[in-house]
Formats: C-alpha cells, sequence, structure tokens
C-alpha cells in the first residue's frame, strides 16, 4: 500500500470519533470564553500594575495550546485526544 492510499475507517469507529469531535467543539467554545476572560483580566492588570500577571500568561499560554489540540482533533490532524482524554498541555514547551 503506499502513503497516499486512503485510510477507510469502519463506521462504528467514524461514529464514535464524530461525537467526540461534538465534545471537543463545545470544550472549543468554553476555552474560548475563559482566554477571553483572562485577555480581559491581563488588561486590567496592565492598566493598575504596568506588568501582565506572569501566572495568568502562563495559563493562558496553556489555554492557547488546548485550544490548537482540540483544532488538530476536529480537523482530522492527529488521533490524540485533547484534555480531559489526555493531560492538560503545559504553559511552557
Amino acid at each position: 500500500m503506499t502513503d497516499n492510499a486512503l485510510v477507510t475507517i469502519a463506521p462504528r469507529k467514524l461514529w464514535l470519533r464524530a461525537l467526540l469531535m461534538l465534545l471537543m467543539c463545545i470544550a472549543f467554545q468554553l476555552a474560548t470564553w475563559v482566554l477571553i476572560a483572562v485577555a480581559l483580566l491581563q488588561l486590567v492588570f496592565a492598566i493598575f500594575s504596568d506588568a501582565p500577571n506572569p501566572r495568568l500568561q502562563g495559563f493562558g499560554r496553556s489555554v492557547g495550546r488546548y485550544l490548537a489540540q482540540i483544532a488538530a482533533f476536529v480537523s482530522f490532524a492527529t488521533e490524540a485526544l485533547p484534555f480531559p482524554f489526555s493531560d492538560w498541555p503545559l504553559a511552557d514547551l
């Protein structure tokens, strides 16, 4: 078989993946709102203390990586399931 050959997915696995993709899309929306809240908090910190909060920076970076993992899964770029099926992405990679 060549590398360019199409890989067929069993119908049962496809339905399971479709369900997981739906759940991951819901998680994506929730994580987007969390990232927006972090961005607004960082803005408030920057206004009042002239510096962003380092803990929020790390958390925002890890939420961004989580969103990237979800996007990779739902676009069939990877078979690796994001959190909660795997570990939460680290901020400093």
